[in-house]
């Protein structure tokens, strides 16, 4: 019987409908230059509306970044059980719908379901929340989403580099987010005191 080898790490990039689909689509180019990981991807309807309307990307073009793509709506998905075997999820945008949804237990699609997954199974999601200003409910959910071992990240940029481009801090806020994924990226800027 043949057997076969499965990645070193996988890792889900869920793509919703808040502004800064830039995030979402830098993460699967950042993930895809790693050796030995996996990308499973899943796009809300009003994500690829945002892809489309902030980058001007096909959506095949979004798709080939990914090894494996699913639609929103297949509920039937293998990222949808805990017995697939995955190292972690990131939302990228993460829209304030969604946010409430994971927040709230609603698995009524495919990101949200893959998300309840990793919180259940004790795997990470990182939520990379995208709103301002924020309301109580906003926060409130984003509380319940930590308190349930998730990692809220809105996409603040850092200064401290001293960015020059909108592409830096997307950059740097996108290695950031491969830190807390626990993968080794050899160009990260780190900062090393004053």
């Amino acid at each position: 019987m043949p057997t076969t080898v499965e990645p070193s790490k996988r890792i889900v990039v869920a793509i919703s409908g808040a502004s800064g689909a830039v995030y979402g689509v830098r993460l699967l180019q950042g993930l895809r230059e790693l050796a030995d990981v996996q990308t499973h991807l899943v796009v809300s309807d009003a994500g690829w509306l945002n892809v489309q309307q902030e980058l001007g990307l096909p959506r095949a073009e979004v798709e080939a970044l990914a090894d494996v793509t699913y639609p929103v709506h297949d509920i039937g998905s293998t990222i949808a059980s805990g017995s697939f075997r995955c190292d972690g999820m990131v939302i990228a945008p993460c829209s304030m719908r969604t946010l409430a949804a994971v927040a709230l237990g609603l698995s009524d699609n495919l990101i949200t379901r893959a998300a309840d997954v990793m919180l259940k199974e004790r795997r990470k999601l990182i939520l990379m929340v995208r709103e301002t200003p924020l309301n109580l409910a906003h926060l409130r959910n984003m509380t319940s989403v930590t308190e349930m071992g998730g990692i809220v990240f809105p996409p603040v940029p850092g200064f401290y580099q001293r960015p020059q481009t909108i592409d830096e801090m997307v950059g740097h806020t996108v290695s950031r987010v491969l830190d807390l994924l626990d993968l080794p990226q050899a160009d990260a800027v780190r900062w090393n005191g004053l």
